[in-house]
């Protein structure tokens, strides 16, 4: 039988920061229980450290490069095949309850229906500009904000979201259990916590001393890669700068917002274990990215380091086993993964495209992977070229045109203190990497895509805000009129008919 698939994706969560990755203060028992009875992933990645892209990527199975996802404002085209199209063949129900960032007309790609509408604009108009590399982006970019507003607050935008979410998808999954239909269903549900601002309800940030938040190290500034200095430059935190206080509010609510999607990890496992399904579904939960969150002297995302590139990745469900995968991995995985856990290739076409990655399920039943490697990319903000980023056992090489060469012992050190590159017992590693870059990828061809890219969003962009706006905002359908209790019902129906367990 094929089982059911909940994925459930947090926003910008370092593993780093949970108590499932051993984290010694912040508190996630959803998490935790998951991992206990599940396979705890300790070296995926994310495809590319940014929003669009690293969802785009993982729905296809394709890196963001391969399919001209350049940045936060490019768009998935719908002749590009996604999980949810694979899924839907494979005879599941496919639904999205939060946010996947899909940029254009297309706003489901592939899934049955959507519950809610995206925390953030579907238009052009967060498009960078590599014609200008040394500018800072426009008014809705990261800066400062995020840490001198850090602390409590009753509601913001982004509470109001993740409520929304989470209640849609609880609603669906009662839906779900008193439907006849019996097909598999799947069901992503995305939030926007712990994503910055960093501001947290009462009952989170309480859940932690204040005094007890760890602060990040960060070395001396000349220490530093170019594009960690164009990060914190970009966002400002080397001209308007921050306080000690700042980080440490800062990080006590990113805590406390990742004990806030945790919490909703539980709500949603307690919902399938009332509904009966928590035996037969493949639960899954992960992030589109990281957090800096001060390490480095650099915050959010945008950078291959540990914090920023790395992603919690836990699987719990029918046939997986409780074991720790040390092997590194990717989002890019996703695809192959999930097509295992339907059934096989044989109830679906092949994607015409194969995916890039790999299936995780042989590492998730207790099996061997004789793989050890992840890729990641990158062709948004703070840069002018493109940079790359190949993790293949315990090394991590970063290559970018304009920047010296960047190898990481991320087992020796992971903090990624020392470059190696420049030593000279570690010369022809750097070398091979840099020979694998090139065959890979055509840094040059892609460069010269991602400015045509830009400069064609920038000015669709500006006719789309000339005279009438155009919106590609995804709203949700509602019948009111057949919701709840209607005079056209049989009221003596109505009830019984929405009554979970029903009444026999």
């Amino acid at each position: 039988m094929q089982p059911n698939i909940l994925l459930v994706m947090a926003d910008q969560l370092a593993p780093h920061f949970t108590g499932a990755y051993d984290h010694p203060l912040v508190r996630t028992p959803a998490m935790d229980s998951l991992v206990e009875r599940g396979a705890r992933f300790d070296a995926a990645y994310c495809p590319y450290p940014l929003c669009a892209p690293s969802r785009y990527a993982m729905l296809t199975g394709r890196p963001a490069t391969a399919i001209g996802a350049w940045d936060n404002a490019s768009e998935l085209p719908s002749s590009i095949p996604t999980l949810a199209h694979y899924l839907r063949l494979a005879g599941y129900r496919t639904a999205l309850s939060g946010r996947m960032h899909f940029v254009g007309p297309d706003q489901l790609h592939g899934f049955n229906e959507r519950l809610t509408t995206d925390a953030y604009p579907a238009d052009f108009a967060w498009t960078p500009d590599w014609d200008a590399p040394a500018e800072r982006m426009d008014k809705w970019w990261h800066n400062m904000t995020s840490l001198s507003e850090a602390g409590q607050a009753m509601a913001t935008y982004q509470m109001d979201y993740d409520e929304e979410v989470g209640f849609a998808a609880v609603r669906h999954l009662y839906d779900l259990a008193r439907d006849t239909d019996q097909r598999p269903f799947f069901l992503a549900v995305a939030f926007i916590h712990p994503h910055d601002p960093y501001v947290a309800r009462p009952e989170w940030w309480n859940l932690y001393d204040h005094d007890d938040i760890d602060l990040p190290d960060v070395p001396p500034l000349e220490s530093l890669d170019p594009h960690t200095v164009r990060i914190r430059r970009g966002i400002e935190a080397d001209t308007v700068g921050y306080t000690e206080a700042q980080v440490r509010n800062a990080r006590h609510a990113y805590y406390a917002n990742t004990s806030y999607v945790d919490s909703w990890l539980g709500t949603l496992m307690r919902v399938l274990e009332e509904t009966g399904r928590l035996d037969d579904t493949v639960v899954i939960f992960t992030s589109d990215h990281g957090d800096m969150l001060g390490d480095r002297g650099a915050w959010f995302k945008m950078s291959f380091l540990e914090r920023s590139a790395r992603v919690p990745l836990i699987m719990a469900g029918p046939d997986i086993v409780s074991c720790a995968v040390p092997n590194a991995c990717s989002l890019l995985d996703m695809v192959p993964t999930l097509l295992d856990v339907a059934g096989g290739r044989g109830r679906q076409p092949e994607p015409v495209v194969p995916p890039a990655g790999r299936s995780l399920w042989e590492s998730a039943t207790g099996g061997h992977d004789p793989v050890d490697e992840a890729t990641c990319e990158y062709t948004a903000e703070m840069a002018s070229h493109p940079m790359f980023m190949i993790r293949r056992g315990r090394h991590k090489y970063i290559h970018c045109d304009s920047d010296p060469a960047q190898l990481y012992d991320v087992e020796a050190d992971p903090l990624e203190r020392d470059n190696l590159a420049g030593y000279p017992e570690h010369r022809q590693l750097t070398a091979d990497f840099a020979t694998e870059v090139a065959r890979r990828w055509d840094s040059s061809a892609i460069r010269e895509q991602v400015l045509a890219s830009q400069r064609t969003r920038r000015l669709l962009n500006a006719a789309m805000q000339t005279g009438e706006p155009v919106s590609w905002d995804y709203s949700p359908t509602r019948d009111a009129s057949n919701e709840y209790v209607r005079n056209h019902m049989d009221w003596s129906e109505a009830g019984p008919r929405h009554r979970f367990p029903p009444l026999h």
